[in-house]
C-alpha cells in the first residue's frame, strides 16, 4: 500500500488486525532489541531518568496537595504540564520531521535537567510557592512538546523497522520498571527528608540519557531522511491521518481515554488522603501496584508479533470496566490490589495503539503523526484532570473515577463497532463447546453491497 502523503486513497483497513510488521521473517525474543548497542545505551539511559521522573511526580502531585489542600490544584498542576502538548504538539512535530533527532534530545533532555535542579533548590531552601511548580509544570511541558515525538521517532532510527514492534514494547517495560521503584523512593524521601531531596534526584538522573546520547556511534544509526523546510508540512500530515482510519480512529480512542480514564495524579492522591485518610506511603503503593500491572502488560506486549486492533478494543474495554470498580472498593487494600489490573490494561492500550501507529505511519511523516497521536494522548490532560479535580472536589473521588471508567468503556465499544463497520465485519455471538463466543467476522458480499447502497 503507498503510504506517502500524495498516495491514491487505499481499501479500507481490516479493522480486526492493523497492517503487518516489516520484516516478520526474523522472530524476535521478548528483549531482542537490546542486541543494538545504540538502543541498549538509549535503554540504560532512559530507566535512570524514568526512575528520576516518576520521584518527580509523585512529590510533585503530594507537594502541591501540601501546600493547597485541593484535588482542584492537583489537576491544574498536572494540565499546566500537559497544556504546551495540546497548543504546540503538532508543531514539534514538524519541527522533529526536520531536525536531527538525537541532537535535538540532547538539548530536551538538558532542559527538563535545569528545570528539575532549579525546582529542587526552591524547595530545600524552604522558598517554594505553589505557583513556582505550576511554572516548573509548564516548562517541563514545553520541552516534551519537542522531546516526546522526539523520543518516539529515534526509536526506529536505533532498531531500524524489524525490531520496531520490540523496542516500542521495551521503552514502555522500561518506562513501568522505573514506575516500580520511582514512587517507593518518592515516598520514602517525601516522609523521611522531603519532597526537595526527590526533585534534586530527577534533575541529577538526566545525567545519565545525556551520557548515552553522547556515546552512541551515528555510523549506525538507520537514518531516516528529514523533512525539507517548507510550508504546508502541518496540515499535510493532518490529511496524512485523517485518510487513514487504522490511525484516525486509534488516536481518538486513545484521546477518550487519555483526556477521562488517565487522571490518576488527581484520583490517587485523592483516595489516599480523602477516602483512606492515608498519607504519602499509600498514594505510592497504589502507583508501585499499578506500575506492577503495566509492567506485565509491556512485556505482554513485546513478546506479540503483531499489534493487533481487537486487543486495544478489548483492552480499553476492560480498563473502563475495572475503573468502575474500584470506584465502589470498599477497603484501602481491595482498591490498592485493583490498581494492578487497571495498570495491565492501561499499558496494553498504550502499547498497542503507539505501536500500531508507528508501524504503520510512512517513516517521514513519523515525527507529525507521533506528534499528534501524544498531543491528542497527553494534551487531553489540560481538558480532563481540571474536571476530574472538580468532580472530586465537588462529588467525590469515587464518582470522578467512575465517571473516567464509564466514558473509557464507551469510547471503546463504539469506536470498536466504528472500526467493524469500515472493515467490513460484524459482531457475531454464539456458543463454542459450552461457553459463549463473541467476535467480529467478516460480513456476507450481499451484506456488504447492501450497507454500501445505503451509505
Amino acid at each position: 500500500m503507498s503510504t506517502g502523503p500524495g498516495a491514491a486513497s487505499a481499501p479500507a483497513p481490516d479493522a480486526h488486525d492493523s497492517p503487518p510488521a516489516p520484516d516478520r521473517s526474523r522472530k524476535s525474543s521478548m528483549f531482542s532489541s537490546l542486541s543494538v548497542r545504540n538502543y541498549r545505551l538509549f535503554f540504560l539511559g532512559q530507566v535512570v531518568s524514568n526512575t528520576g521522573t516518576w520521584m518527580q511526580r509523585i512529590a510533585q502531585d503530594w507537594l502541591v496537595l501540601s501546600l493547597t489542600g485541593s484535588s482542584t490544584a492537583v489537576g491544574f498542576t498536572t494540565a499546566l504540564q500537559f497544556l504546551p502538548m495540546l497548543l504546540f504538539g503538532l508543531y514539534g512535530g514538524v519541527l522533529v520531521d526536520r531536525l536531527p533527532k538525537r541532537r535535538t534530545l540532547l538539548v530536551t533532555q538538558t532542559a527538563m535537567a535545569v528545570t528539575g535542579v532549579a525546582l529542587a533548590l526552591l524547595t530545600l531552601s524552604g522558598h517554594v510557592q505553589v505557583w513556582h511548580v505550576y511554572v516548573a509544570a509548564f516548562a517541563v511541558g514545553l520541552a516534551t512538546v519537542v522531546d516526546n515525538p522526539a523520543r518516539q521517532s529515534f526509536v526506529s532510527e536505533m532498531v531500524g523497522p524489524g525490531q520496531l514492534q520490540n523496542a516500542v514494547s521495551l521503552n514502555s517495560a522500561n518506562f513501568q520498571s522505573a514506575r516500580l521503584v520511582g514512587p517507593a523512593v518518592a515516598g520514602l524521601m517525601i516522609t523521611g527528608v522531603g519532597t526537595g531531596w526527590a526533585f534534586l534526584a530527577n534533575g541529577l538522573s538526566f545525567v545519565a540519557p545525556i551520557v548515552g546520547l553522547l556515546l552512541m556511534r551515528a555510523r549506525e544509526l538507520h537514518i531516516v531522511e528529514r523533512a525539507p523546510r517548507g510550508k504546508g508540512q502541518l496540515r499535510e500530515g493532518l490529511r496524512y491521518v485523517a485518510g487513514r482510519p487504522e490511525l484516525i480512529w486509534t488516536i481518538v480512542l486513545i484521546g477518550f481515554i487519555g483526556t477521562f480514564g488517565f487522571n490518576f495524579p488527581v484520583y490517587l492522591s485523592a483516595f489516599a488522603d480523602d477516602v483512606f485518610h492515608a498519607g504519602a506511603g499509600s498514594y505510592s503503593l497504589f502507583n508501585t501496584l499499578m506500575a506492577i500491572g503495566s509492567l506485565a502488560g509491556a512485556l505482554l506486549a513485546a513478546r506479540r508479533g503483531t499489534a493487533r486492533m481487537r486487543v486495544l478494543i478489548a483492552a480499553a474495554l476492560a480498563f473502563g470496566a475495572v475503573e468502575l470498580v474500584a470506584a465502589t472498593a470498599p477497603s484501602l487494600w481491595l482498591f490498592a490490589l485493583l490498581m494492578v489490573p487497571i495498570g495491565m490494561f492501561g499499558m496494553t492500550v498504550n502499547v498497542t495503539a503507539n505501536t500500531s501507529v508507528q508501524m504503520t505511519t510512512d517513516p517521514a511523516m513519523r515525527g507529525r503523526v507521533m506528534a499528534l497521536y501524544m498531543m491528542v494522548f497527553m494534551g487531553g490532560s489540560p481538558v480532563g484532570a481540571p474536571i476530574a479535580g472538580w468532580i472530586t472536589d465537588a462529588y467525590g473521588v469515587r464518582a470522578g473515577l467512575a465517571a473516567g471508567g464509564a466514558i473509557s468503556a464507551a469510547a471503546a465499544v463504539t469506536i470498536g463497532l466504528v472500526l467493524a463497520r469500515v472493515g467490513g465485519l460484524r459482531l457475531s455471538v454464539g456458543w463454542n463447546h459450552g461457553h459463549p463466543h463473541v467476535r467480529f467476522v467478516p460480513r456476507e458480499p450481499e451484506e456488504r453491497e447492501r450497507l454500501a447502497t445505503v451509505a
